[in-house]
C-alpha cells in the first residue's frame, strides 16, 4: 500500500516531505509535467482551426459568452500547467495556496461550460445552421463532458489531502474536457478517437506499471467511467436521447 495516498503530511517526517524529497520524486514529476504539455498540446491542435487561429485573423463575429468560454477553458489548461509546474519545482506550498484559487476556477469552468452546453446547440438553430434534432443530438457532448469534469473535479477537491488520489483526479478532469478537442480533429474511426482522447490516462496507467508495479485505482476507475461515457457517441441520434434532449435545449430556443 502506498502510504503517500493515506498518510497526512503534518504526520511525514520533515525530509520526506514534497518539496524536500530530493530526487525521489522527480521523474514522476517530469512525467506528469509531459502529460500537463501533451494534454494543452491536444486541445491546441483540436481547436486551432475553429478558435486560436482566428485570434490572429480577421475578428469572429460571436456572442461575448463563447468568446469567455474560450478564454476561461484555455486559462484551465494554463492553470493546469502551472500547478503542476510548481510541484515540478518543489514549490508544494505555492501549489496547495494556488489551489485554493483553483476550487473557485473549477466551479467557474464548470457553470460556464453547463451554460454554453445549451446556449451553443442553441444558436445553431437559431441561426439556421442545424435543426432541432441536430441540436438535441449535439447536446449529449457537451453535457457528459461536464458530468465527467464536475464527478473528478468535485472527488479531487474533496481529496486533496491525499496526494496520490489527487493529481490523478486532477488530470481525469481535464482529460474530460479534452473530448470537444479531440472531436474537432475529425478521427473516423471511432475507437481511434477514444484511444487519442484517453492516451494521458493511458500513458498514467503506463508510469505507475513501470513506477509503481501496479495501476492506481483512480486511473481504473476513470478508465471505466471514460469508456462507458464514450458510449454517447452511438446515442447522438438515437430516439432514446433525442426525447430527453429536445425539452432540454426548448427553453433556450
Amino acid at each position: 500500500m502506498d502510504t503517500s495516498d493515506t498518510v497526512a503530511p503534518e504526520m511525514v517526517p520533515p525530509a520526506h516531505r514534497d518539496g524536500n524529497s530530493g530526487g525521489r520524486h522527480k521523474p514522476e514529476r517530469r512525467f506528469y509535467m509531459g502529460v500537463a504539455l501533451a494534454l494543452f498540446m491536444m486541445v491546441l491542435v483540436g481547436f486551432w482551426p475553429s478558435y486560436f487561429s482566428l485570434i490572429f485573423g480577421e475578428p469572429v463575429a460571436r456572442p461575448l459568452i463563447m468568446h469567455v468560454h474560450g478564454v476561461i477553458f484555455t486559462g484551465w489548461m494554463l492553470l493546469l500547467l502551472l500547478q503542476v509546474g510548481l510541484v515540478a519545482m518543489g514549490r508544494v506550498d505555492l501549489h496547495r495556496n494556488v489551489g485554493t484559487f483553483g476550487i473557485a476556477y473549477g466551479i467557474a469552468v464548470l457553470l460556464l461550460g453547463v451554460a454554453v452546453s445549451f446556449i451553443a446547440p442553441a444558436l445553431h438553430v437559431q441561426s439556421g445552421n442545424w435543426s432541432l434534432d441536430q441540436a438535441a443530438g449535439f447536446l449529449i457532448f457537451p453535457l457528459g463532458d461536464m458530468i465527467l469534469f464536475a464527478g473528478f473535479f468535485g472527488a479531487a477537491v474533496v481529496r486533496r489531502s491525499q496526494r496520490e488520489a489527487h493529481k490523478r483526479l486532477m488530470l481525469a478532469a481535464t482529460i474530460a474536457l479534452a473530448f470537444a478537442a479531440v472531436a474537432r480533429m475529425e478521427i473516423q474511426a471511432p475507437w481511434l478517437f477514444f484511444f487519442v482522447w484517453v492516451s494521458p490516462l493511458l500513458a498514467g496507467m503506463a508510469f505507475d506499471l513501470y513506477r509503481r508495479r501496479h495501476v492506481h485505482r483512480v486511473y481504473l476507475i476513470s478508465f471505466a467511467v471514460f469508456l462507458v461515457f464514450f458510449l454517447r457517441l452511438f446515442m447522438v441520434e438515437s430516439e432514446i436521447w433525442l426525447r430527453i434532449g429536445r425539452p432540454m435545449l426548448s427553453p433556450f430556443l
